[in-house]
């Protein structure tokens, strides 16, 4: 297990949060360690990963909507997104290759440290974006 997931996995316990299940990718040279949980919006939740490693990053992400990008909806999504992109500067949106709608924060630190307060602070900002952001994003996509 790497650093990061050790230091985070530490201030899960002393904070007694339940929320994250641990799962250590196996065989993997930069000792890749998922938190997964889930983000409520709209009523929806949100599969929600915390990707750690022994590089500087640590990746968040939400699986915002499977299969959101079609042919019939594919101009006005896009551009619905890019405004988003460049509205945000720590949220950054983008389309898997089956179409998902994926969102992407990203936190610098060192290779052995993460700050379980800065964590949550961004879970915060994810979840408030959501909160403004979802409905119409699913208009977009549904609409």
């Amino acid at each position: 297990m790497n650093k990061k997931a050790e230091n985070f996995q530490k201030y899960l316990k002393e904070k007694e949060i339940k929320a994250f299940q641990m799962e250590e990718i196996k065989d993997d040279e930069l000792k890749t360690v998922v938190f997964r949980s889930n983000i409520e919006a709209e009523g929806q939740q949100l599969p929600t990963m915390i990707i750690t490693d022994e590089t500087i990053y640590t990746m968040f992400r939400v699986q915002v909507a499977a299969k959101a990008l079609r042919e019939d909806n594919e101009v006005e999504l896009i551009k619905v997104i890019n405004e988003i992109n460049a509205k945000y500067k720590i949220l950054k949106y983008y389309f898997a290759e089956n179409g998902d709608l994926v969102l992407d924060s990203c936190v610098v630190s060192p290779v052995d440290e993460l700050d379980g307060d800065m964590v949550y602070t961004i879970l915060d900002v994810i979840v408030k974006h959501l909160t403004s952001e979802y409905r119409q994003i699913m208009k977009k996509i549904w609409g």
